[in-house]
């Protein structure tokens, strides 16, 4: 069956309103983009290509997960922020961009969260995978809405443990403390916060009696894969929003999928740009996944 972007997705050219250095080789994006920013959800992403409607270079844009919904004093969402770790040709090409340039954009795109859980919440990044976390905990904190969703304010506290190989990659820790997310990081090398992997992070809260209502994970697969374990062992609800490369953004080209497991016990591969990128952490073949 042919693939089709969905119903509510459009192209569209946006105006750079900043791009901002915020970590080692990581900048935040804010793009002019009314219409996206009206319907975009937390968990959804779009496709940045560094260039105007037209452009062919370079010709695969790239997923970047909405960040936030910048909103004008009337309240009325006007931009969208994104947040991006360079490390390839289009990346480097899209933090040359600067206030006044256009790139094309395509989206909203993908599925979002579920539904708030009531309880705690914990939230777990590794590399740039912290990037879904901020508009989805303003969310289900209750202190922001996205797109047409009503359902907020149901969480009764978020934390975010977060991973990086050295202190200076760590990005936005200031946005998440001023949105109410509580912050423990975890660092590789020992330079900030736990020296060690961010999932030791989730067994000590776990051994000390903290369980969370739900794990939302985020980050590169051997470590989602691990929290994937430590959840099912727990017997924690655990949802995870996948990176796996994307490279049209509308389930065309597939390039992103991912094994899953059917109802009948059978793997079956999915498009993670159309059937996620957010999906049950139990329903992964995580044995096979690359």
């Amino acid at each position: 069956m042919e693939s089709v972007a969905p119903a509510s997705a459009a192209q569209s050219v946006a105006s750079v309103i900043e791009n901002t250095r915020i970590a080692r080789d990581t900048y935040r994006l804010r793009l002019a983009a009314p219409a996206m920013a009206q319907a975009i959800r937390p968990g959804q992403f779009l496709m940045v290509r560094p260039g105007p409607r037209g452009s062919s270079d370079p010709l695969l844009g790239r997923p970047l997960a909405l960040y936030d919904v910048v909103r004008d004093q009337a309240g009325q969402a006007i931009a969208i922020d994104v947040v991006y770790l360079v490390i390839g040709r289009g990346t480097a090409a899209l933090a040359e961009r600067g206030p006044g340039d256009d790139v094309t954009i395509w989206g909203p795109l993908g599925n979002g969260f579920g539904r708030p859980p009531s309880g705690s919440v914990l939230f777990v990044a590794g590399g740039i995978g912290q990037t879904p976390f901020l508009a989805l905990g303003r969310s289900w904190l209750g202190t922001a809405s996205y797109g047409a969703d009503d359902s907020i304010g149901v969480a009764d506290s978020v934390t975010l443990l977060y991973g990086a190989r050295t202190a200076d990659l760590f990005a936005g820790l200031d946005d998440f403390r001023a949105g109410g997310i509580e912050v423990e990081l975890a660092t590789d090398d020992g330079s900030l916060g736990h020296h060690g992997y961010v999932t030791e992070l989730v067994t000590r809260r776990l051994e000390r009696g903290r369980p969370p209502s739900l794990i939302v994970g985020c980050g590169p697969v051997p470590m989602i894969a691990a929290l994937a374990r430590i959840a099912r062992e727990a017997r924690i609800d655990c949802q995870v929003s996948l990176e796996n490369h994307m490279a049209c953004g509308i389930g065309a080209c597939f390039s992103c999928v991912a094994p899953m497991i059917a109802s009948d016990g059978s793997t079956d591969l999915r498009r993670v740009c159309v059937d996620g990128p957010v999906v049950s952490a139990h329903a992964v073949a995580w044995d096979q996944m690359t």
